[in-house]
Formats: structure tokens, C-alpha cells, sequence
């Protein structure tokens, strides 16, 4: 979910959705359901070590308002893509993984989901995808970690587009604990961060204050734990990656008028704009390697229609590799692309597809050069996924 775009589109559901919300500790447990996909043991990456990648989480968004996000997994020992597997590993936990799953990532033997409009972080066990604890955050956006910390972004407030909507914050949580243990104040509704030695970068959207939308990145030294600097950028930012030579590549949404959605890149050692590619627009972005996977789903509001696009950057070079890294024909098919991830040791690119936004979407895995390897039905809204080199434990 967006701040603005994603907002736009759910907007009409969120009265028909809650008359649905009801309490799912009276309603049956919806079981998993078990497709195979691939070949068993097929490109699993590594060398047969321990240290190899056993498979993937999808957490699927769910429509906001529905409290529908969903947890998948992908087994590379099987062959096998498993839906909905949360709900039956955690049967008592009232209303399942919760409303608008925005984030997964895995650290430390643990995975961890931002469930924004629930306003929680839900820690799991990573070998077991069984419950740990919440950690409640309001309006919480994304998640990163250094040390024993993890750090997350939060609007702060509630969720609602408001021109006076206050600032944005970054939680500090010690993963020992499980506690809060720091907050520092960014800029409007902050999005997605990278960290860089001491420094943590956060892209600061505006996106509920519209059209009056942040510009910035805010700088925290870890430290200290708090702001010390502000780079302008552009409007609207929200995705960041760091690349290996400490760049950092942000997308700027745009405002879906006027002004396009854009890609920058950042110079983490003097912390100034490097790099503008005012041909590029992005919705989302995945580094592997030298390259920088990029897709975009560009809204416009004067031609009522989004624009798709997919395309490879070499970081090093800074140059456009392929203005399309689906070579088979398959991004035909795709509706709405909504989430991207490369397997760091096959090359193998995962892009979903949100299909209409209320029913189940497609994952689709692409060969490195593009063509087709399998596809499968997943959740609602499939979008973030968090390879594991943990295998998953049988369900008891």
C-alpha cells in the first residue's frame, strides 16, 4: 500500500469491508492450500551447505479495511508454494496477521511483518511462523535493522489524508526485548529506510498532506539516535536501496498530475543528490548484485489510467540496461505489478500481480533472462517477500 495511490483505490471498499471485520476468533480457521510448482530441490541456490536459501514468506497485503493480509511460503526442497499458513500455525491469535501487511523481513531467527493499518509489528518464529509477540506502533510503515536494533517508520497518526497531519517518526526496538526503547521525529509520513554505518536514512513522503508533499530524506545518526540533517530530494519519496558502492537509489512518486515519478540517486559519503533519471519512473526497486531491478505502476489522474513499466539499472554505470526484463510476453498478463525480489543466488526474478486489488493475486518467477518459469495464485495483494535460509518445520 501507498500512501496515496493504494488509499485512492481501497477508499470505496473500506464501508462494505467493515461490515466483514467482524472478530475471526468465531470463525473457522481457513486452512493452507498446497500447489506444486517446481521441480523438487530446484534452484534453491548455494551448494548444497547448510547456507543456502530453503525458500520465501509472501505477506500479502489484504484490501485495508478487510483485515485479510496473509502469510505464504515457497519451499525450495518441495517444489511446493503453501497459501495462508499463519492461520492454522496460530490459531489463537485473534484476527489472524491483521489489517494491511506493508512489510517482511527476516532477522535473527525471527520474521517480522509491519501490519500498518492494525498498528502493530507481528513477530514470528522464523522456523515455525509461530507468534512471538506485537509490538504496537501506530500507522507503522517499514522496518530495518542494525546490531540488536530494529527500526521502524510510522505516520504517527491516524490513517486519513489530513493537510495538517503531523510528523512522521522512526521507532527504535530492541529485539531482545521486544521493547521501544527510542522514537526520533523525521519528516511527513515517513517510508522506507536504509541504514549506512551509523547513519539511517528515511524517505519522508508528505503523501496525506496533498498536494503540499514532503521533499526530503532525514538523516538520524545511530548514535545519538536522532536527526541530524535533511536532504532535498524530490516530492512524494518511498522506496530506498543501497547498492554496494553506498549509493542510495530513492524513487519519487510524483503527484500523479503534473510531475512524474522519478528515480535519484544519493551519495551516502557527502550526502548529496548525485543523480537524477528523469526517465525512470519506479513503484518499486530491488538491488541484486550490480543490477537494480525496477517496476513501475505509474498512476496518472488526468488520463485515468496507470502506465507499467520494468526495466534494469547497472549501479555501477549508472546505465539503463533493459527498458524490459520480462522477455517472453508475460508482463502482458500482468495487471498490476505490486512486488519484486531477486534470489541473490539463482538470479531468479519474483514479480506479483494485484490483479483488481479484491481477489486473489499471482506470484510469477522469471528465469534471469526473463522467461517464464512458473506461476501461482497467492493471497490478496501479494507484495513483499523475505527469502529465508531456515527451512520451514512441518505443521504439528
Amino acid at each position: 500500500m501507498t500512501a496515496r495511490q493504494t488509499f485512492r483505490k481501497v477508499l470505496l471498499l473500506l464501508a462494505a469491508a467493515s461490515l466483514l471485520a467482524a472478530c475471526r476468533k468465531e470463525e473457522p480457521i481457513v486452512p493452507s492450500t498446497s500447489t506444486p510448482v517446481a521441480p523438487p530441490g530446484d534452484s534453491s541456490g548455494g551448494d548444497g551447505s547448510e547456507e543456502r536459501i530453503r525458500g520465501f514468506f509472501l505477506l500479502n497485503e489484504g484490501n485495508m479495511g478487510s483485515n485479510k493480509a496473509t502469510l505464504d511460503y515457497f519451499d525450495y526442497a518441495t517444489g511446493v508454494y503453501t497459501k495462508n499458513i499463519y492461520a492454522e500455525r496460530n490459531p489463537g491469535v485473534v484476527k489472524e496477521l491483521g489489517d494491511v501487511g506493508n512489510d517482511l523481513q527476516v532477522y535473527g531467527g525471527k520474521l517480522y511483518a509491519v501490519i500498518n493499518c492494525s498498528h502493530f509489528v507481528e513477530v514470528m518464529d522464523l522456523r515455525t511462523a509461530r507468534h512471538i509477540t506485537q509490538i504496537s506502533i501506530p500507522n507503522c510503515r517499514y522496518i530495518v535493522f542494525k546490531g540488536r536494533y530494529a527500526y521502524v517508520s510510522s505516520y504517527a497518526g491516524p490513517v486519513q489524508i489530513d493537510p495538517n497531519a503531523r510528523l512522521g517518526y522512526v521507532a527504535k526496538i530492541d529485539t531482545a526485548t521486544m521493547q521501544i526503547v527510542g522514537t526520533c521525529t523525521v519528516g511527513y509520513q515517513p517510508e522506507e529506510m536504509v541504514i549506512v554505518g551509523k547513519k539511517l536514512y528515511v524517505a519522508n513522503s508528505g503523501g496525506y498532506r496533498v498536494p503540499d508533499y514532503d521533499r526530503t530524506v532525514s538523516v538520524i545518526d545511530l548514535d545519538t539516535f536522532g536527526e541530524v540533517k535533511k536532504i532535498d530530494v524530490a516530492i512524494n519519496l518511498h522506496r530506498m536501496e543501497l547498492d554496494a558502492y553506498g549509493q542510495i537509489w530513492v524513487s519519487s512518486r510524483g503527484d500523479y498530475y503534473d510531475t512524474p515519478s522519478r528515480t535519484y540517486v544519493i551519495d551516502s559519503r557527502t550526502d548529496e543528490v548525485t543523480d537524477e533519471f528523469k526517465l525512470l519512473p519506479n513503484s518499486e526497486m530491488t538491488v541484486c548484485g550490480d543490477s537494480l531491478y525496477v517496476y513501475s505502476t505509474e498512476w496518472s489522474y488526468p488520463t485515468q489510467s496507470n502506465t507499467v513499466s520494468y526495466a534494469i539499472v547497472n549501479v555501477r554505470t549508472k546505465k539503463i540496461v533493459t527498458r524490459n526484463f520480462i522477455t517472453d510476453g508475460t508482463d502482458r498478463r500482468i495487471a498490476i505489478p505490486y512486488g519484486i525480489a531477486v534470489n541473490p543466488a539463482t538470479r531468479e526474478i519474483f514479480v506479483t500481480d494485484a490483479g483488481n486489488y479484491v481477489t486473489p493475486g499471482k506470484l510469477y518467477c522469471f528465469n534471469p533472462d526473463g522467461t517464464k518459469k512458473w506461476e501461482v495464485e497467492t493471497g490478496d495483494i501479494p507484495a513483499h517477500i523475505a527469502f529465508t535460509y531456515t527451512e520451514l518445520a512441518p505443521l504439528r
